[in-house]
């Protein structure tokens, strides 16, 4: 099993447990998850294949191209970068260690898809819930290390708009849902990763 090695775990503060092969590193905005999430799999000891789940960088928005040219910029030369919303083939078929960015990104896309926006949620959300299962299901046969990150977005308060309901509701579900076959939970305060213990009983809410 790929592990990561005594300057690996200097590099993250001794955070991680060396024996864990599946993290999911979540926060909040500019709270460092990105920057963590890709020293550790760069400590990991494997080549890393980079999964880019957001939309193309445009004109348009300045600030988003801003934010993929940054990434970018810190990503290693040797990464192969992977474009996909097919999160489940893309387990399957990548190799070395898989890093997914970011499982907030992923489902803005997939609602999108399915012109979840205006439509009743009943309407759509079983192929929501289909997709997300084909991810549990190659995340937990893939015996590559898997490295994602996610959101937290459900700390404030309710958000006004429907929209904004459907995306903190769905990404908190699908945040449980991946945490919940992680050997880590990581959760990065103001730059700072911290330790999430899993819970002694089976929480389902």
């Amino acid at each position: 099993m790929i592990g990561i090695g005594p300057a690996g775990m200097a590099r993250l503060g001794a955070v991680v447990e060396r024996t864990a092969r599946t993290f999911l590193i979540t926060g909040g905005v500019r709270s460092g998850k990105s920057t963590y999430a890709e020293r550790l799999a760069e400590s990991l000891g494997a080549a890393v294949s980079y999964v880019a789940t957001g939309p193309q960088p445009s004109a348009d928005d300045p600030e988003w191209a801003a934010r993929v040219a940054d990434h970018r910029a810190r990503r290693p030369s040797d990464w192969t970068t992977i474009e996909s919303l097919d999160l489940g083939s893309v387990l399957d078929s990548a190799t070395g260690t898989v890093l997914i960015d970011c499982f907030g990104t992923w489902t803005t896309a997939v609602i999108d898809e399915l012109d979840g926006w205006d439509a009743p949620t009943a309407d759509w959300k079983p192929e929501f819930d289909d997709r997300l299962q084909a991810v549990v299901s190659a995340w937990q046969s893939c015996d590559r290390p898997i490295v994602a990150v996610s959101n937290e977005v459900g700390w404030g308060v309710v958000p006004a708009y429907r929209s904004g309901r459907i995306f903190a509701d769905l990404l908190g579900e699908v945040n449980r849902t991946i945490a919940a076959i992680s050997d880590q939970l990581v959760l990065m305060v103001a730059g700072r990763p911290m330790i999430v213990p899993a819970p002694a009983g089976r929480i389902d809410q």
